[in-house]
């Protein structure tokens, strides 16, 4: 049984980093986009 959950974390967490990196890459987008449009420096 041990070995069943090894492997679905190993196989889940990336799943789980790569839709929190998805969230963070699309905020700075957004922002970015954002700033663009006001004519303002990102930072």
């Amino acid at each position: 049984m041990a070995t069943f959950w090894l492997t679905v974390y190993v196989l889940v967490w990336p799943v789980i980093v790569a839709g929190v990196l998805l969230q963070i890459v699309r905020a700075f987008f957004r922002d970015w986009i954002q700033s663009r449009k006001e004519g303002r420096s990102i930072i």
